[in-house]
């Protein structure tokens, strides 16, 4: 009976320093040395101060930026998550119908444009920290966004230049659509000249 209680105490020793020291310092290193920038978080720094991480949503509220998806977090990494509002849900109408009135609104635009080109943008993101957006819900902000920073035609073009050269293709080519990461797109509309 000891005999087995040694050997199963020595095979939790071992386990435990294979599976808890060697082989998360071993991944670490590997990821620290081959993918230094994705294994700290994807952090965009400008003037070595930490804008964001190209990988979670922030909350932009004014009109000089680009808006994200809504969260149900409230961007908040943790936790993340979506709601548990069915769709027959009285919770979910509400917040639906207040987020298209807003979004048309400020936006100017009909609710059928916003339902058809920036539908996403009435529904709070599954993860509830999404970065991407589609082009056309950033085409359709482009307008607010020029007016709140009194830009005039010229570049209000070069905002929609903008979005068209940041925007990411789908995923392998073929998953998903075209898309953009509101984070970096604020970041070049305050960097444009």
């Amino acid at each position: 009976m000891n005999n087995i209680i040694f050997t199963a105490l020595k095979l939790f020793i071992i386990l435990t320093i294979i599976t808890g020291l060697i082989y998360p310092f071993t991944i670490t290193f590997i990821a620290q040395t081959i993918l230094p920038y994705q294994a700290n978080g994807s952090i965009i720094k400008i003037n070595q101060i930490s804008a964001g991480s190209e990988l979670i949503a922030q909350k932009f509220q004014k009109p000089i930026y680009f808006w994200p998806r809504p969260s149900a977090c409230d961007y908040s990494a943790l936790p993340s998550g979506a709601t548990n509002l069915g769709p027959l849900s009285a919770g979910l109408k509400k917040s639906f119908n207040e987020r298209l009135n807003f979004f048309c609104a400020a936006n100017e635009i009909s609710t059928a444009e916003a339902i058809l080109k920036a539908n996403e943008m009435l529904f709070a993101s599954g993860s509830g920290v999404d970065p991407h957006i589609s082009l056309s819900s950033a085409l359709i902000q482009s307008k607010r966004v020029a007016t709140a920073r009194k830009y005039d035609a010229e570049k209000n073009l070069k905002i929609q230049q903008l979005i068209l050269a940041n925007s990411e293709p789908p995923q392998f080519g073929f998953l998903g659509e075209a898309r953009i990461n509101v984070l970096k797109l604020n970041i070049s509309i305050d960097n444009l000249k």
